[in-house]
């Protein structure tokens, strides 16, 4: 039956950790991804998610796999970039995307030959895609926490970052500097790709950001309306993508991630705005 279907998986305690997990990721990532959309930055997910690793390498190698330090590790190594890369920007005029671009494969390479030569036995798949089949209870209390604190951050600065995005002149003229808000929202974001990282890992952790922030953009032109639509389908896909990995034995970050991959594609050709059937419907009434 199709009950059975949807809740059978779940009576394994594996499989509602996972669950939670995906749930506290998907209130969190996507408003970041629409914040990120806004500013036109939806490309600077990718090269932080890759920034983080050499702080996960080194964490890894010092302590094992004990997520805090982990996450610890892959927040300083992340929150680094991206003032180094503001401080380039800064003082040689090179463009931030190029800087960051720049950094991230730096450490990208370090984080590998870190691995390497250490001769650890850490699988570099599980760095990249993540495992979220196995989160554990203290892994899921960490992850839990993390997104409080990413949510409690959002729900605090949201007008801030609002005006700061579309109208930096106007914090000038109140007094406020526009580039503590920026460092403040990136490093918002470096630590919602952190909570990511044991779940999704560091690929697909991006995914879950920028992928239901670009569908939702498809479905409403509000802010809150995009938030709506983000949060929803990423907990649609995580629901129904834990459910296809459990069924078919696909792997669960690139099944959610997929999901909203689709989403997208049928928000382009579907959406309420700017999507091919609205285009369409505008030229065959004009």
């Amino acid at each position: 039956m199709i009950v059975d279907w949807f809740m059978l998986p779940f009576g394994y305690g594996f499989m509602r950790r996972a669950l939670v997990a995906c749930l506290t990721l998907s209130l969190t990532a996507p408003i970041i991804g629409v914040l990120l959309t806004l500013r036109g930055l939806s490309l600077v997910g990718e090269p932080l998610s890759h920034a983080i690793m050499p702080g996960v390498a080194v964490a890894y190698l010092l302590t094992g796999l004990s997520l805090p330090w982990i996450m610890l590790g892959g927040l300083a190594a992340g929150l680094a970039t991206v003032f180094l890369a503001g401080g380039i920007t800064l003082f040689s005029g090179l463009k931030s995307d190029a800087a960051m671009t720049s950094l991230f494969l730096t450490g990208m390479a370090l984080a590998v030959l870190l691995i390497a030569s250490a001769g650890s036995a850490l699988d570099l798949s599980h760095v990249l895609f993540g495992s979220i089949l196995t989160v554990g209870s203290h892994d899921l209390m960490a992850i839990v926490i993390t997104g409080s604190v990413v949510l409690t951050g959002l729900a605090v600065g949201l007008r801030a970052l609002m005006v700061e995005a579309l109208d930096p002149g106007f914090l000038r003229v109140q007094g406020t500097r526009p580039a503590w808000i920026q460092g403040a929202f990136m490093t918002l974001v470096v630590l919602s790709l952190v909570t990511g990282f044991q779940a999704l890992g560091t690929l697909m952790a991006v995914g879950l950001m920028i992928l239901p922030a670009t569908l939702a953009r498809f479905w409403s032109r509000r802010l809150e309306g995009m938030v709506a639509v983000a949060a929803g389908s990423a907990m649609a896909a995580s629901l129904l993508g834990l459910l296809l990995s459990y069924h078919y034995a696909l792997p669960s970050g690139p099944s959610i991630v997929l999901l909203l991959g689709v989403g997208y594609l049928l928000s382009l050709l579907g959406g309420r705005h700017d999507s091919l059937l609205s285009r369409w419907r505008r030229l065959s009434s004009s």
